[in-house]
């Protein structure tokens, strides 16, 4: 399926103070129709101001944003027809039913009583909870809530979604669900602005990544683009015998090609890391170890992970999400 090439959600300049913090400090982002962005950042980075800017929850001191083709500040009413947003916790009403929970979303978005029934059929199908339907929602686990919350989400069929941290506090296998549902509203031509801090997630789910520090965008890219910037390339070697790994080890510092950090034996993987740098590096560090007659096991490369990316990017000092109201850290 070819992508759009037309941005859904278009954000200039955006910025938020809470006192005299800076929640949001010029904030600049892109998300192109019917893919996932996701934004990554520590506690406090300013990631739900964000989301509560963008879904007209709260107004910006400055800047523009564009949503579906609407400002969020001059068109509110019109561009919350067009989106869905789960926050971080899941925001049903207990005392309703799950069933019941649909429908009176469906009928606050002005849907007739005959298509409110039938979305909220439809959904609760959609997220397995059909069998729960008529149970109040404080009966429910918290795999179920969240379903319920993205079920809710969904009802007005919403151009953008905003995903706000969705798979916090559950468990594996509620999480690989969410994230299925994830590529299906994608695949249905959803767009979608996900917060999250789990690396795994973005890698999962984001078509490009944003990482927001102290309010600002510090870096932009594809993930393995972000990768690329941050480490390179590794060289993994396994030789046949492991005890080689020390000369290999020395053949590269003779020669000049163990990079700028130096190589790294790993006795229990029986493996030799190499910092790549260059195409050429690589050619002639395989050379030089068949030029030498070490026998090789086996022989691969590899990014770094996101983890080490976001560390790379971000550093290791915290956000002032002390600082910040604690209703819109994060």
């Amino acid at each position: 399926m070819t992508r759009s090439t037309h941005n859904a959600v278009e954000v200039r300049g955006l910025v938020k103070h809470y006192g005299e913090t800076k929640a949001l400090d010029g904030v600049d982002l892109d998300v192109r129709e019917g893919t996932v962005l996701g934004v990554l950042g520590p506690n406090g980075a300013g990631k739900t101001t964000l989301v509560r800017c963008l879904s007209t929850l709260i107004v910006p001191d400055s800047g523009t944003a564009t949503v579906a083709g609407f400002d969020v500040v001059k068109q509110p009413r019109q561009l919350r027809r067009t989106i869905g947003l789960t926050g971080q916790y899941a925001s049903v009403d207990e005392k309703l039913s799950g069933w019941e929970n649909l429908y009176m979303i469906g009928r606050l978005l002005d849907l007739s009583r005959a298509d409110a029934r039938r979305r909220a059929d439809e959904l609760l199908e959609r997220f397995s909870l059909t069998e729960a339907a008529k149970r109040p929602a404080l009966q429910y686990s918290g795999g179920m809530r969240r379903r319920l919350d993205l079920a809710a989400s969904m009802i007005g069929r919403p151009a953008v979604l905003y995903l706000d941290e969705p798979t916090t506090g559950l468990d594996p296998r509620t999480r690989n669900e969410v994230w299925d549902e994830v590529h299906s509203m994608v695949a249905d031509g959803v767009t979608v602005l996900l917060t999250t801090q789990y690396m795994e997630e973005a890698e999962q789910l984001a078509s490009e990544l944003t990482v927001i520090d102290r309010g600002k965008v510090i870096a932009n890219g594809k993930v393995d683009e972000l990768k690329a910037r941050v480490g390179g390339r590794t060289l993994k070697v396994r030789p046949v015998d492991p005890a080689e790994l020390p000369a290999m080890s020395a053949a590269l510092r003779e020669s000049g090609l163990d990079g700028i950090a130096g190589s790294t034996i790993v006795p229990d993987e029986g493996a030799l890391y190499v910092p790549i740098l260059s195409d050429e590096q690589l050619t002639a560090v395989v050379g030089l170890f068949g030029a030498r007659g070490f026998g090789i096991a086996h022989i691969g490369t590899h990014l770094p992970s996101l983890d080490e990316v976001f560390l790379a990017i971000t550093g290791e000092k915290s956000s002032a999400s002390e600082t910040i109201p604690q209703e819109v850290a994060a």
